[in-house]
């Protein structure tokens, strides 16, 4: 049902609005059941005739027993209705409202590519991110932050004391950190399904990094902890250099998921023969750090795994801890093979970008882009050790 006007100055924006909407010749109805009286009607029609002196509208008479009605107001000169409501055209308040956020900045290339396309999303009347161009002031804030972040001046510091230095305000991050992140994704691989807090953690923006959970044969600056120790020894990744190999491991894993990672170390590896860590699902920046320090204490002839889902997250997160590692890396439990075996259909797009043919999760990155590629949840395989072929894994109980 067509919308319809008691107030005339409503109407007349209605139509600038449908005009800046890209709607051709737009007309609008009068709600002649909804006035509060005859002298209602009256007022409004003397503000509908002036418009249309002024070459604005053009009002349609009804027919018949309405003749003495208007039938509808179609917008006749849109320069016209801007300057008889003393209104600036939508294209006018875009370039002031870009003007806003790029005033006094230098920005990446590409970002200001993007605050124009910001500026040209107003101009066709569509808001931004839930933003308009009233809010210019706002989203020059998520340009100062994105800014600070492509210049890398977020490294080594906190969360708010980031958006302290970068915006003058410790919460704006907070406030805006959706936008942020969608912004960001025009520059970065970001972590595909993560929520924006998550994602900016693994650029290392964090209130407070997770600890780092490790199971092993392993000392803290001389004093051994695997025997004392139950299943694992949580420390703050930034003290991973501490940590020493009481002997050499024959492995290295990773594993995303905080299920697996304790059946991991309770039900396949109870002797403790390779080292585990838990990376707390996408891992933050500090977590990245950390397993760098660690595969620098082992030779090249430990091997390295890492076990996630077999999905698109799964393989953005061994893309993330293999070039974090600087070394060969090998999945576990994640292959093509146990895809079509235990898989299930995927649910949206599989878009991991920026993967060298050389990875070793390659092969499941290709095989997740196709259009019948399974996914599988790791909770839904028993674990093992990293050495026997992975695709002869059983479906966890």
């Amino acid at each position: 049902m067509s919308q319809r006007f008691t107030d005339a100055n409503e109407l007349l924006d209605h139509l600038l609005d449908r005009h800046e909407s890209g709607v051709a010749s737009p007309f609008a109805y009068l709600d002649y059941a909804g006035f509060a009286s005859v002298r209602a009607v009256d007022a409004c029609m003397k503000d509908l005739r002036r418009a249309e002196e002024a070459g604005a509208v053009r009002l349609k008479q009804g027919k018949g027993t309405r003749r003495d009605q208007v039938a509808h107001v179609r917008l006749e000169s849109a320069d016209a209705l801007y300057r008889h409501r003393h209104r600036a055209p939508i294209a006018s308040v875009a370039r002031g409202a870009h003007a806003r956020i790029v005033g006094g900045l230098s920005l990446h290339p590409d970002l200001a590519e993007a605050a124009a396309d910001i500026a040209s999303t107003w101009a066709h009347a569509k808001r931004w991110n839930g933003f308009a161009p009233d809010d210019a002031d706002k989203v020059r804030d998520v340009f100062l932050l994105v800014q600070a972040i492509l210049d890398e001046r977020h490294a080594g510091i906190d969360y708010r004391t980031f958006s302290r230095r970068a915006s003058g305000d410790s919460k704006t991050l907070e406030r805006f950190e959706r936008s942020v992140v969608g912004l960001l994704a025009r520059f970065r691989n970001l972590a595909p399904g993560a929520t924006p807090r998550e994602a900016l953690r693994t650029l290392g923006l964090e209130k407070f990094a997770p600890p780092l959970l490790i199971s092993g044969h392993i000392n803290l600056e001389g004093a051994d902890l695997s025997r004392s120790m139950p299943l694992y020894l949580g420390i703050p990744p930034k003290e991973a250099d501490r940590l020493r190999f009481r002997r050499m491991p024959a492995y290295l894993l990773t594993i995303e998921n905080y299920a697996s990672f304790n059946r991991h170390i309770l039900e396949a590896d109870q002797a403790g023969t390779g080292v585990t860590i838990f990376v707390g699902g996408y891992p933050s920046l500090a977590t990245q750090s950390a397993l760098r320090i660690l595969v620098s204490k082992l030779p090249e002839s430990v091997p390295l795994f890492h076990w996630s889902d077999i999905d698109v997250a799964g393989t953005w997160i061994f893309l993330t801890i293999e070039k974090a590692m600087g070394r060969k890396l090998k999945p576990h439990l994640m292959s093509p093979a146990l895809a079509e075996r235990f898989g299930r259909p995927r649910n949206g797009k599989s878009d991991i970008r920026d993967c060298p043919p050389d990875s070793g999760i390659a092969a499941l990155v290709e095989y997740l882009a196709r259009e019948n590629g399974k996914t599988v949840e790791q909770e839904e395989l028993d674990p093992k050790l990293p050495f026997a072929p992975t695709e002869t894994s059983t479906v966890a109980n």
